[in-house]
């Protein structure tokens, strides 16, 4: 089920301001009757005061980076940012996303191409990544009971020569030809993994990466490190033996199911598919 434009920017910008809005509460939450029930050290964070515009920029910088460019170009505007990237260069990021989210492999190979040819010249692994991924396509669409022929031609000229050059490459086109040979409904986990779209966020996600590296920008959005490091702290402070920590600590993002915009899953856009 594909999601049309409109519909997605509003999907992406009510997300964007629903996050702002509740860590803003979040921020300046406090009422006697309930921080008498929360641990100190819950209630020593909701003191600490977090100004709304770093969260905004930190939303911004999500929105740029994941490649989000009529989103992010509104959310600049209604948080009065500067952009964090032109429009164009987030777009052209996001059409090739699109193609291989949709499975059109080949249109993402000869976008990503006439942006700059020398990503995958000079980056086989990711060649080699988007190449398989079209195999897993061409296999796609001949079972059940299709021809086989396009898929076998591919693999034996795109991934043949260059399969050989490592054990890795040699290992997943074996692994993906054997989607060939078994029922796609009675698959071992790890072949069933390659039909699952999964595989496309993944690739995707390397390509938009690569993309980012290229352009000198950073390849992960900041608040994907704020986690991390957070993470980071409390493993440290809990393998220390520091007592005065509650026995869960949650990001505090999730809010309240009735606030949660609709069309969310566990915090997170559908993945638009075809």
């Amino acid at each position: 089920m594909s999601l049309s434009g409109d519909h997605l920017l509003e999907s992406h910008l009510r997300h964007a301001r629903y996050i702002s809005e509740l860590l803003d509460r979040k921020m300046t939450s406090s009422t006697s009757t309930t921080r008498s029930m929360k641990h100190v050290f819950t209630r020593q964070v909701e003191e600490v005061k977090t100004p709304k515009s770093d969260i905004n920029a930190i939303i911004l910088d999500y929105l740029t980076v994941a490649g989000y460019p009529n989103a992010a170009a509104k959310f600049s505007t209604e948080a009065n940012l500067s952009p964090q990237q032109p429009s164009s260069a987030i777009q052209a990021r996001q059409r090739i996303q699109t193609f291989i989210y949709k499975g059109e492999i080949e249109n993402a190979i000869r976008a990503l191409n006439d942006l700059d040819p020398s990503i995958l010249d000079e980056d086989e692994p990711l060649h080699f990544a988007l190449l398989r991924l079209q195999l897993v396509e061409l296999i796609r669409k001949s079972r059940p009971g299709g021809d086989i022929a396009p898929a076998l031609e591919f693999a034996q000229t795109q991934l043949g020569p260059k399969a050989p050059r490592t054990p890795q490459f040699l290992e997943d086109l074996e692994k993906t030809m054997s989607l060939l040979v078994f029922d796609h409904d009675n698959l071992d986990p790890s072949l069933a993994a390659l039909l699952e779209p999964s595989l496309r966020r993944e690739v995707a996600d390397k390509v938009n990466k690569a993309i980012l590296q290229r352009q000198q920008q950073r390849m992960d959005a900041a608040i994907r490190h704020l986690v991390q490091m957070r993470a980071w702290s409390e493993e440290v402070v809990r393998k220390e033996g520091k007592k005065g920590l509650p026995e869960r600590i949650d990001l505090g993002l999730d809010g309240d199911d009735s606030e949660r915009p609709s069309g969310t899953e566990n915090g997170h856009e559908p993945m638009v598919t075809t």
